[in-house]
């Protein structure tokens, strides 16, 4: 086996996943060229990354359909010998049916699968096979090969740049999501926040997207020490809130490889069921999963050695409402967030104090 191409263009999360396929291919076949497509906006992911060869980038915001063909015209150029396609959709399936590969894999979900080398069966059921799990079986034609975690390569001058952040300890929190049911309420992270123990730094985590959120929790956080404390050293330019709580916002402010750097050593981390928890689990963080309206039975929960997941404990009958989160609660009354408690969220700092 010379020349690989995984196919992933997903959103950022599920390329992280793919990442274990990633480690899988190179341990099976080190010597092998391994390329690799995503979708424009992922790409930083791979900088430096020490095994792939090629990047290819599928910018699917202008002209997509001239990017889908520049794309296929570079795979046909490669010849490769195997060609793994982890996406379900169409676009995909037809490079990957003209691709000129030797052999080609993928799910049986893809319309143009029944032209494949080999189509494996995908199944998202609440049944707690988890992601990588399942893009393992894409494998299975190769041998008994090894499932790896997924992993993520930050890069020397990543963890130079958060460095400064580390000097004392911290914990981060990332507050928001692309799904509005995913998202824990912005209410309910300022009252966890008021409510924790912690005497260190947090930092809130995000893209320049959510630096509203960061902003908003700053804020608030600081109105509310303002009433439970005399003094009062607030520094609007980087952020900071230092009055019962030291709050600090890097929404927007370090890349993908960067987060996931400062995350590797934070003493806790509190995300959502969203790409940043994947973060955790490519570098190995130690991670607290916060599941709104979904569920980790879909198989898409937290990886690292040390994983908390916390939901709520209430038997609410439309949890979960969908597989991906949804733009509103179709019931109006998001209970599968607002039920979930303080002391559910501060107990895992506190086991881990205890070790």
């Amino acid at each position: 086996m010379q020349k690989i191409l995984v196919v992933q263009t997903a959103f950022i999360g599920d390329v992280v996943l793919a990442t274990a396929l990633l480690e899988t291919l190179h341990e099976q076949y080190p010597q092998a060229s391994i390329d690799l497509v995503v979708r424009q906006g992922n790409e930083s992911l791979f900088n430096e990354h020490p095994f792939i060869s090629e990047l290819i980038v599928w910018n699917k915001k202008e002209n997509k359909y001239l990017h889908w063909l520049q794309v296929l015209t570079k795979i046909r150029a490669k010849r490769y010998d195997l060609l793994i396609n982890l996406q379900r959709f169409a676009a995909t399936g037809l490079w990957t049916v003209l691709s000129k590969a030797t052999s080609t894999i993928g799910f049986d979900k893809n319309p143009f699968s029944f032209l494949f080398t080999h189509s494996v069966k995908h199944d998202v059921s609440e049944n707690g096979v988890h992601e990588i799990k399942r893009n393992h079986k894409l494998t299975a034609s190769l041998g008994a090969l090894k499932l790896c975690m997924p992993k993520l390569y930050p890069t020397k001058s990543d963890f130079e740049k958060v460095k400064i952040f580390q000097t004392k300890k911290y914990i981060t929190i990332a507050p928001a999501s692309v799904w509005f049911t995913k998202q824990f309420p912005l209410s309910a992270w300022l009252s966890f926040i008021q409510a924790l123990p912690f005497e260190g730094v947090i930092y809130i985590l995000g893209g320049p997207g959510d630096k509203s959120i960061g902003d908003s929790i700053v804020d608030e956080v600081s109105k509310l020490n303002s009433n439970t404390s005399t003094s009062s050293n607030i520094s609007s330019a980087s952020n900071i809130s230092s009055v019962s709580k030291k709050i600090i916002n890097l929404s927007g402010e370090l890349g993908f490889l960067a987060s996931a750097a400062l995350q590797q050593n934070a003493v806790l981390n509190y995300v959502n069921d969203s790409a940043p928890m994947h973060f955790c689990s490519a570098v190995n963080a130690p991670v607290v999963a916060i599941y709104c309206s979904t569920i980790p039975a879909f198989g898409f929960g937290p990886l690292s050695t040390q994983s908390f997941i916390v939901e709520t404990q209430e038997k609410l009958a439309c949890r979960p409402c969908g597989l991906h989160g949804k733009k509103q609660c179709p019931l109006e009354h998001f209970n599968c967030a607002k039920t979930i408690a303080n002391n559910q969220l501060i107990a895992p700092l506190l086991q881990m104090a205890q070790h």
